[in-house]
């Protein structure tokens, strides 16, 4: 076989291109690309570093925030219940004293209603004892054929009255 006889002859030639070769790149990779691959990889670990510190702070903000709101809101509750229960009491109050005014009218207006009622039940009752007075002397007169005075029949209706 050629080509194992010729390993000989090519093999110091073949070395020598092979590090030429890894030379090159080394320098090429190793000292041009590299250095600039690590510088954004450290570049983009510190941008991530920064933006998670910065989440960190602003949850941390978010999480005092929250607290402030929840103390402004439960001291807002606070104000609103006591604010609630003055204008309750309040509203009572008017309540109460719109309600005693109210009764003490409807208390007058029934007083002068029963005064009226007992004025016109008087006056009625002496409206009933003339008309029952003068039924009385017509039924005297018709029965008996006599005519009986205006005080006696007076008195008789005021016994029957009386007694019934």
């Amino acid at each position: 076989m050629p080509q194992i006889a010729q390993i000989a002859e090519t093999y110091a030639s073949q070395i020598f291109w092979l590090l030429v070769t890894f030379g090159f790149v080394f320098f090429v990779i190793g000292l041009g690309m590299v250095p600039k691959v690590q510088a954004t990889m450290e570049g983009r670990d510190a941008k991530i570093t920064g933006d998670l510190d910065a989440a960190k702070a602003a949850f941390a903000r978010a999480d005092e925030a929250e607290a402030e709101y929840r103390a402004r809101d439960a001291e807002s509750r606070v104000a609103v219940q006591a604010a609630l229960a003055e204008a309750k009491a309040k509203a009572a109050k008017a309540s109460e004293v719109t309600l005693a005014d109210a009764d003490a009218t409807i208390a007058g207006t029934i007083g002068e209603a029963e005064a009226r009622i007992k004025a016109a039940s008087t006056s009625a009752l002496a409206e009933i004892e003339t008309v029952a007075v003068d039924a009385a002397r017509d039924m005297v007169a018709r029965i008996s054929g006599l005519q009986a005075s205006e005080d006696a029949a007076r008195n008789a209706v005021k016994a029957a009255l009386a007694h019934g």
